[in-house]
């Protein structure tokens, strides 16, 4: 007698329900192991409608957190709508969710984010190659395809997703990258314009690849990790009492503390150079791990998009948010509808298309979800083209406002301690992904807890007398200097609330950091070849904030913030220029007194796009 088993939900990537009621859906299940070109078997995980009168195309997701994560025993199996990929299942798809090499129950070995190697070295393997073998295996194997496929996922199954869609098998059709790991120096898990993300890089790797099998959480012996950050001390030191080499990545750190051709190698903008199928990008604005990706590989790949195959879906979410759940909020931010209801319906309508020929198959070339007027927007380009650059100055007194400063002189400092520094969110600092952790909202949090201490500066604008749209790409200029010869620069462009707010008096005054961003001073001339900094010499640091769309509403105000630690999410800068960070001594770590100047020769300002109402599409 055939098993039937109430599927109550699947691991992908999150885990949340939909509050609708079941609609059960009859699938069987069976794992197979399918082999590569060097021998090696992947564990895959087959889920086909039962109803073997239509044929379906596939959809695929590949990961190294697990394929068959929460999955009943193979047999037949009833999916509800709690199931990540329902709507798409209640019309018939086949879904494949298949462990990556080295992971799990996949034979091989596993490093994280290696780059794609066969086009250049012929006989190799790598993701792309398992993703053709991984189809061509599907379509001879499994009765009742169509001959078509997609492939999508989030996170490292999204960056899966986009390496699969390199030179791809001739049956893969579609591809949604979603929060795709990008550029791991520049930008995303790792590095940050060149600082290192502490916490979560030292966290992540132990948890990928300190034990292949499984997926390992770090002994900390405390809830609350600020202080134990903050004792860990230099760097070095994580080899030497925690890791003890056992973390391939982790060494690839301290091997390769600068931007040389290890990273360049690994970087996405070096091995995908168009859209060779369709591909949807999808990122979100408060993404805490890969907010860069999605926006970054759709760039990349615009540039030689001749056949209009290269979309973007940006959306007032944190990472991940709106594969499974509302996406209605993160935190007291409200964003007036379910979001992520909106963009699953989206999603259907891409890979219903591209796999099913349902529809017209026309899809804008931007969606971005406008913050402050909490409305859907459609884009004929992204950013924009209409948007209109203004400079937001800084100025006397912690004033900003749109006009360029005049006088010969203009300054202000404050003292940056590594033994006292800035933490990057309220305490208590949970671990990643352990029991209370608060990680997933971080990015909307209320600034003012940074806005008190006096090693955080701020310059604020008077009340809005009308709305303000920014959308598009936002860039700091940070005029600084340093009285040490390292330092790192903190800058955040906060969206405040009125001190009394009508609509919801709760966030009266409410700091909303509208984009946030950090960047390691010795990188101003160069990534690759770093540079000490000059004592008491004002330089420019110019930094990207990424892509936004937000209306500043009437009553608000605009205000900068700058600051040199954002602790534990990111390294201390020992603020002594070191060779390389990751083997400083504690002694490195000095006091430094950091000055932010606002005068005509050095005027620190924001470039902000600004749309006016009768220019968006």
């Amino acid at each position: 007698m055939t098993k039937k088993i109430l599927f109550p939900a699947l691991l992908l990537f999150s885990c949340a329900v939909f509050s609708q009621q079941p609609i059960p859906l009859q699938y069987d299940k069976i794992s197979v192991m399918i082999p590569m070109r060097d021998g090696i078997q992947l564990n895959t995980i087959i889920l086909t409608p039962s109803d073997h009168s239509k044929t379906y195309p596939f959809l695929i997701q590949r990961t190294p957190y697990s394929a068959n994560s929460r999955l009943p025993e193979d047999g037949e199996i009833l999916l509800t709508d709690q199931f990540s990929y329902a709507s798409l299942a209640a019309d018939g798809y086949i879904f494949v969710f298949q462990d990556i090499r080295g992971k799990f129950k996949s034979q091989g070995s596993m490093q994280i984010h290696q780059p794609i190697t066969h086009l250049k070295q012929p006989g190799t393997v790598d993701e792309s190659t398992d993703t053709w073998d991984t189809i061509d295996w599907l379509l001879h194997h499994v009765e009742n395809n169509n001959g078509k496929a997609g492939i999508t996922g989030i996170s490292y199954p999204g960056w899966l997703a986009l390496v699969g869609a390199v030179d791809p098998h001739p049956a893969l059709k579609a591809s949604s990258e979603q929060a795709c790991m990008g550029d791991l120096f520049l930008g995303d898990d790792f590095h940050h314009n060149g600082a290192f993300r502490l916490s979560y890089g030292m966290e992540y790797t132990y948890e990928v690849e300190v034990d292949p099998t499984r997926d390992s959480d770090f002994p900390f012996p405390r809830f609350d990790l600020f202080d134990w950050y903050l004792n860990l001390g230099s760097l070095k030191n994580v080899n030497q009492k925690y890791f003890h080499g056992r973390v391939p990545t982790w060494n690839n750190f301290v091997k390769h503390p600068d931007y040389d051709s290890f990273w360049q190698k690994n970087s996405p903008l070096s091995y995908v150079q168009s859209p060779e199928i369709p591909q949807l990008h999808v990122g979100g604005y408060y993404d805490q791990e890969d907010l860069n990706g999605p926006q970054l590989m759709y760039r990349q790949m615009e540039k030689k998009d001749s056949f209009n195959r290269n979309h973007i879906v940006l959306g007032p979410w944190y990472h991940g948010q709106w594969g499974s759940r509302k996406g209605d909020s993160i935190g007291r931010i409200s964003f007036g509808s379910n979001t992520g209801d909106w963009f699953r319906e989206l999603q259907k309508r891409w890979f219903d298309y591209y796999l099913k020929g349902i529809g017209d198959g026309k899809f804008d070339e931007a969606y971005a979800f406008q913050t402050g007027s909490n409305e859907w927007k459609t884009y004929d380009s992204w950013p924009p083209k209409k948007a209109i650059t203004e400079h937001l100055y800084a100025g006397p007194n912690q004033t900003a406002g749109f006009v360029k400063p005049k006088t010969e002189k203009g300054s202000v400092s404050y003292v940056s301690d590594p033994q006292k520094p800035v933490p990057y969110r309220t305490l208590p600092i949970e671990a990643t992904y352990g029991a209370g952790s608060r990680w997933r909202p971080w990015q909307v949090e209320d600034q003012r807890f940074a806005y008190t201490r006096p090693d955080v500066i701020s310059f604020s604008t008077d009340s809005l007398a009308e709305d303000l749209t920014v959308t598009g790409a936002i860039t700091a200029h940070l005029f600084a200097s340093t009285t040490g010869t390292d330092a790192d620069w903190v800058v955040k462009l906060i969206d405040v609330y009125p001190a009394w707010d009508q609509e919801n008096y709760l966030m009266s005054g409410y700091q909303f950091p509208v984009a946030m961003e950090v960047f390691r001073g010795r990188y101003r001339k160069s990534f690759s070849k770093p540079e000490a900094l000059v004592p008491n010499k004002p330089e420019e640091f110019v930094i990207g904030l990424h892509e936004v769309n937000h209306v500043f509403r009437k009553g608000h105000r605009l205000m900068v913030q700058v600051q040199s630690s954002w602790f534990p999410v990111i390294d201390r800068n020992p603020q002594k220029f070191v060779p390389n960070i990751y083997e400083a001594k504690n002694s490195d770590f000095i006091r430094a007194t950091q000055t932010i100047y606002f005068s005509a020769k050095y005027p620190t300002h924001i470039d902000i796009p600004v749309m006016g109402p009768m220019e968006e599409k």
